[in-house]
């Protein structure tokens, strides 16, 4: 239980309506959840605006509400505060509400298009072996030491996410690992947080449903850097074109990290194969178990921070080179027939670049690629096209299928992608809906020393069809496909 008056603390207050020297039991943005000692906060969405169930939040016992507009019945007995923008004043309240637990410990926000979920969770698996409880918030899981806990969010809404923080401080943690999605930043989700440093790992093209243009996209990622404080430091990788752009206004101390321009943090690349990564960081030669340029980059954060947190730095290296890599990015798994099968996440054009390149550098000779590519529904209709232009452009055989069609026709989706395979690619492409049916095929097709990818949904368990998530794990299907095939 805590005092309003307690709790409105930079929330942008305009006016208030009441007393703020009341008990509230609970807060919540969801009019759902209202009970007797309830703070409602009011906020605009997309599709629906809050402000239309203030009544009905009042008469399920809510004891204040947070609004942009007083409602034109007001009830006594019940606390109105208008405020400037209901969505930052949340945060603000969320983290009030639990006594602001980001200031107790070292929180370390990553941000970019991709590498955000294996910098983050390597970052977390270095920071545990080094001893420390900590705490992370992926796109795949969250963890508090050794606990596990789903993830259906990249960043939880302010509410979830203080309490995440709250009880990561009850155990003791004395770092967490959180990815930023430039959702969370438009949105307010991590208002009200203290970071004590930033990680911009890159930014390409993804999210246009959303932002609707790639400046916008921009902003909304360069907003993290603008909110952290001078005492926090903001790390970006200068080999993306963008990276001094994130950091321009920020009052953090600004450090880089690069594999071929100048930077604070510097690593090269001495061998790529399927056998992991052998680089030079910083002077020293240390050999990963994680696969591709990409990861290097991902690696090169990881170490780039760990230093900026005072960590030694070649004990940090001999832990980094002992890393597992992350479920579901760049995944990797051979047959009894000595078929390569790579389950990655990559749903962007730059991240099915980056895998598809990564395996034609490693290729030795005349292995063939296949590929098993689909695009999200509902979403970035935009990069279709591009996607299966790259898939056609680096492999020897494409099958276009399903990924989460969510509320579209899959077909749809794939006619979709079409558009982008040139003439003299046509023949490389089969369209099959059916994901299972499709990485099958696949599999059917391929001899010993091929190499199988299926992209596009890494990690996850299920398929998003029509408002329902049905059960589905690319590896489980690739190894079931493997087993039909084995002679």
């Amino acid at each position: 239980m805590r005092k309003l008056k307690d709790i409105i603390y930079k929330a942008g207050i305009l006016d208030v309506l009441g007393s703020t020297d009341i008990d509230i039991d609970t807060i919540t943005a969801d009019s759902r959840e209202v009970k007797e000692g309830t703070l409602f906060i009011a906020r605009r969405g997309v599709s629906v605006d809050a402000h239309d169930f203030i009544s009905d939040v009042v008469e399920a016992g809510a004891a204040a509400v947070i609004c942009e507009e007083f409602p034109e019945v007001i009830r006594q007995g019940v606390t109105y505060i208008k405020v400037s923008d209901s969505s930052a004043a949340l945060g603000y309240i969320a983290a009030n509400y639990y006594d602001n637990p980001s200031e107790k410990f070292q929180l370390i926000g990553i941000t970019g298009t991709n590498g955000k979920t294996t910098t983050a969770t390597l970052l977390f698996r270095l920071f545990r072996k080094l001893g420390y409880p900590c705490g992370l918030i992926s796109t795949v899981e969250i963890r508090i030491n050794d606990e596990v806990i789903p993830s259906t969010h990249t960043t939880p809404d302010p509410i979830k996410l203080n309490g995440l923080m709250s009880l990561m401080e009850r155990e003791g943690c004395q770092f967490c690992f959180m990815e930023v999605s430039s959702h969370a930043v438009v949105q307010h989700r991590i208002t009200g947080l203290k970071f004590r440093g930033g990680v911009f790992t890159n930014i390409t093209h993804d999210h246009l449903d959303y932002h609707k243009t790639f400046d916008e996209y921009i902003r909304a990622k360069k907003g993290f850097f603008d909110m952290l404080p001078a005492d926090a430091f903001a790390l970006y990788n200068t080999d993306d074109r963008n990276g001094v752009v994130m950091v321009q206004n920020t009052k953090a101390s600004k450090r880089s990290f690069a594999l071929k321009g100048m930077a604070d943090f510097r690593c090269r690349i001495v061998e790529n194969t399927f056998a992991g990564l052998l680089l030079n960081i910083d002077g020293q030669e240390v050999l990963c178990r994680l696969i591709g340029s990409f990861n290097a980059y991902n690696i090169l954060a990881v170490y780039s921070v760990a230093v900026l947190l005072d960590e030694d730095p070649l004990e940090t290296l001999t832990i980094i080179s002992n890393l597992e890599p992350v479920e579901g990015r760049f995944q990797y798994v051979v047959s009894k027939n000595k078929v390569a099968g790579i389950i990655d996440y990559a749903h962007t054009p730059d991240a099915l670049q980056n895998v598809l390149s990564t395996i034609r550098d490693i290729r030795t000779g005349t292995e063939k690629v296949y590929t098993v590519i689909g695009c999200g529904g509902d979403r970035d209709i935009l990069k279709r096209p591009i996607m299966a232009r790259i898939a056609c452009e680096l492999s020897d055989k494409v099958v276009l299928t399903s990924d989460n069609p969510r509320t579209e026709n899959p077909e749809k989706i794939i006619d979709d992608m079409k558009k982008g395979v040139e003439t003299h690619n046509t023949k490389k492409v089969l369209s099959i809906t059916d994901r299972s049916e499709a990485i099958k095929a696949v599999c059917s097709m391929a001899a010993a020393g091929d190499i199988i990818l299926i992209a596009g949904k890494g990690h996850e368990k299920y398929q998003d069809i029509n408002g329902k998530k049905f059960p589905f794990d690319d590896m489980k299907v690739l190894q079931d496909s493997f087993k039909i095939y084995e002679s």
